[in-house]
């Protein structure tokens, strides 16, 4: 019978999600989809002008920050949850304060990777591509997401799946504040080794499409939760490979 500390936590974990989800579409769904790291309320100079660029910074890190709970999160209940375990362990009693520790932890750094993409965001928004070079993009675009569908059937990638799947399991010790909040930070980074590839299809996609953003979440969720996690990983990486060529082909040929 699962504990009522462990069902809090999955149904604030299931609320948590929905909320994000919901914001996110909110977010989204007035904008256009816009390439690479476009800033959602600052990709032009019109608007950065309007809002300043502490203002616009606030407004794209607060949307990514929400977007990144939603598309992170289904993946990242399950480390937090061993972490939870392996604390009960020893005895700790302060489950829940020190799991929200370690998940801030793990959202922060996704937060100042927000703040460190949104100048670029603005730069490459503010290059005006020449009609000639037009076809270019569109290639180039495809030929990232090629590369990061390949990358599914490397032996990089089955490690770094099997480091994602176990991550949580160990604690450092002693359990406070501040080596939760490490150790969240830790969690971010056997993350981001194994969807690294994953989430640049999102970002030359159009950090703002929702079928993409959509698609991508499932696909990250579902390579860490899946029992053949690696067999996953690799029909993931055909169909993100079928997709690109089906995306560069109307251009080469």
């Amino acid at each position: 019978m699962t504990p009522p500390s462990q069902r809090a936590f999955f149904i604030v974990s299931a609320l948590l999600f929905f909320a994000s989800a919901a914001l996110t579409m909110l977010w989204c769904t007035p904008a256009p989809a816009m390439p690479a790291c476009a800033a959602h309320a600052a990709a032009t100079p019109h608007d950065l002008s309007s809002q300043g660029w502490p203002g616009a910074i606030a407004s794209f890190v607060g949307m990514w920050t929400v977007m990144m709970v939603a598309m992170m999160l289904p993946s990242l209940v399950p480390m937090l949850r061993r972490y939870r375990e392996a604390m009960a362990r020893t005895g700790e009693t302060r489950l829940g304060r020190l799991t929200t520790v370690a998940g801030v932890g793990y959202f922060l750094v996704w937060t100042v990777v927000g703040m460190a993409a949104f100048p670029a965001g603005v730069a490459l928004a503010a290059i005006e591509m020449p009609q000639t070079a037009a076809q270019a993009v569109p290639i180039a675009r495809g030929a990232i997401v090629l590369i990061a569908g390949a990358l599914q059937f490397t032996a990089w990638k089955a490690r770094r799946l099997a480091c994602c799947q176990e991550a949580g399991r160990g604690i450092p010790l002693p359990s406070d504040a501040g080596t939760a909040l490490r150790h969240g930070m830790r969690l971010w980074l056997d993350c981001v080794r194994c969807c690294a590839n994953l989430m640049a299809i999102l970002l030359v996609v159009g950090v703002m499409d929702l079928r993409a953003m959509t698609l991508v979440t499932v696909a990250i969720t579902a390579e860490r939760l899946a029992p053949a996690g690696q067999r996953g990983a690799r029909v993931v990486g055909a169909l993100v490979i079928a997709a690109a060529v089906s995306a560069i082909a109307p251009y080469v040929f």
